[in-house]
């Protein structure tokens, strides 16, 4: 009966004769002795065999170097900086001409929308258009200047004579401003009838 043999383990330990240089940030391993192909027919198992090499130097290096830590997550490696310097691919974009606007507004030292500024604001799917919630434009009068309008029953019969129905928005509006007004003189006679408290 044969003895089947399994693959023979292959060295851990890398000798070249001009060392290795490594970035670990980028785990990366540069070897700067030449290629050697022993021929052309097993030019893929050479480049195997050489990646494999380069591979184990620089688990070897980590390994040896870099600090490991037991975690509950699992065991961490932790990476140094990085010290090469890649390239960019494409040069620096030149910094943007600013506009007549921004150097207008630089000018004149007008400032953007701040994040509370434009928490008031809603989009009007209509005109596709932010516009702000109340006030001058405001989404609160939408509908105020429809020229055709549905007929409530029930509004038309509590309407008081002499007004139409293009003004109730406005009218409505006006009157929850005062009920308002209202409601906080009479909050603020409570608060002095009480002492202020």
């Amino acid at each position: 009966m044969a003895e089947v043999q399994g693959p023979s383990k292959l060295p851990v330990v890398v000798q070249k004769p001009t060392p290795y240089t490594f970035d670990l940030g980028l785990l990366m391993a540069e070897d700067p002795n030449p290629l050697l192909i022993s021929s052309k027919d097993n030019l893929e198992d050479d480049l195997a065999a050489t990646a494999r090499d380069g591979a184990q130097a620089l688990l070897n290096q980590l390994l040896s170097t870099c600090p490991i830590q037991s975690t509950p997550s699992g065991v961490l490696l932790s990476l140094p900086e990085i010290s090469t310097r890649l390239p960019r691919e494409k040069p620096l974009p030149p910094p943007k001409a600013q506009t007549t606007w921004e150097k207008f507004a630089a000018k004149k030292g007008i400032k953007g929308k701040t994040a509370e500024q434009k928490k008031k604001m809603v989009y009007d799917d209509n005109t596709g258009e932010w516009v702000p919630k109340w006030g001058y434009k405001g989404a609160n009068k939408a509908g105020e200047n429809d020229w055709i309008v549905e007929v409530d029953p029930r509004k038309e019969a509590e309407r008081k004579e002499g007004t139409e129905r293009q003004g109730d928005g406005r009218r409505e509006r006006k009157e929850k401003v005062r009920r308002n007004e209202r409601m906080q003189r009479a909050n603020e006679r409570k608060s002095r009838k009480n002492g202020g408290k």
